[in-house]
């Protein structure tokens, strides 16, 4: 049994828990990733009246093991953003060069600057 009936249903609920939380008067923008992300998201970016953008990272894998996420990039509002779970990177005692050109190639790969 699932506790949303779809993921339309999940935004629309996610945006009514939102709405208290915002601050009013600041400018909000939703961001929804691929796969599944985005059908969440546009519910919510209408329910509060914000602006609503789609986000497409790239997968950072790990040293022999390209499937399993380390971290993460992608680039919004011209920004590029990273993000790494450091848990994983120390437990499998990755090196900061392999990040480094894992990040350029990802960028290079996916077109991003």
């Amino acid at each position: 049994m699932s506790l949303f009936r779809d993921r339309a249903e999940a935004g629309t609920r996610l945006a009514a828990a939102l709405r208290d939380q915002l601050a009013p008067g600041r400018e909000t923008v939703v961001l929804g990733l691929p796969r599944g992300g985005v059908i969440v998201a546009v519910p919510v970016a209408q329910a509060l009246g914000a602006a609503f953008d789609v986000i497409v990272p790239r997968k950072i894998g790990a040293p022999g093991e390209p499937e399993l996420a380390v971290g993460a990039m992608a680039v919004a509002g011209g920004e590029a953003i990273t993000v790494f779970d450091d848990a994983s990177l120390a437990q499998l005692g990755v090196r900061d060069e392999y990040v480094r050109r894992e990040v350029e190639a990802q960028r290079r790969d996916g077109g991003l600057r």
